[in-house]
């Protein structure tokens, strides 16, 4: 910025030319694995927990999550999946998604994703098992009370599992992650996971991909590689 005032002759002189920096800046914590996905033993200790939980509530909310990690919804978009989505067998249609109103603080659902896009997600046999696991009381898909649950419960049931655990808590957003993480660890092609998280840019999905696996396994991975 400086050079560019002298360039057009704002100022004479450049003054970060005098400036001398003594002191040696902190070194940026990079993001990996371990912080921004749950790993394959968390994964399977949660879904045991999600289980158990369901056997002893029957609430649905145990099972949005479960279900997310096959396919990494956005929490908002998650939690506004009607029956009516259930497009066939195979896929579901992901036409809509919450929204948090500024002005109450309310949740509401509105008519398109984040990024103004449908788009259909691929449902593997372990997500329609859980799908018919759930009975149909009402016209969305995870429902609590009467009614459809927010993402307020998805992240509290994730806070759950934490103090369960006696962990750090991870947000909901991490779900997406180690959904792109395992998708990616197991050789899937980077477009299809592109396309199945909604982006339009690769380098966005790029952002969501860490190693999922645990030392053992990556050890094993690399010594198979090798």
């Amino acid at each position: 910025m400086y050079e560019y005032a002298v360039r057009k002759k704002y100022l004479t002189e450049n003054l970060m030319d005098k400036i001398q920096i003594l002191v040696k800046f902190r070194q940026i914590v990079r993001k990996t694995g371990k912080t921004e996905t749950y790993n394959s033993e968390e994964l399977s200790e949660l879904n045991e927990f999600l289980d158990r939980m369901y056997e002893e509530t029957l609430d649905t909310s145990f099972l949005a999550v479960k279900i997310n990690f096959l396919l990494g919804l956005r929490v908002g978009e998650l939690v506004a999946l009607k029956w009516s989505d259930w497009c066939d067998e195979n896929h579901l249609h992901i036409i809509r998604e919450e929204i948090r109103d500024q002005t109450d603080n309310s949740y509401k659902v509105v008519e398109h994703t984040k990024t103004n896009r449908d788009r259909f997600v691929i449902l593997i046999p372990k997500a329609t098992d859980i799908l018919k696991r759930i009975e149909k009381n009402g016209e969305y898909i995870f429902m609590r009370d009467g009614k459809r649950i927010t993402s307020i419960r998805i992240a509290t049931i994730l806070r759950k599992f934490a103090r369960y655990r006696g962990t750090s808590i991870k947000s909901s957003h991490k779900m997406r992650k180690t959904y792109a993480s395992n998708l990616n660890a197991s050789g899937v092609p980077l477009d299809c996971i592109r396309e199945m998280l909604g982006h339009s840019n690769l380098n966005t999905t790029l952002g969501y991909i860490y190693n999922p696996l645990t030392k053992s396994q990556t050890y094993e991975l690399l010594s198979k590689a090798l």
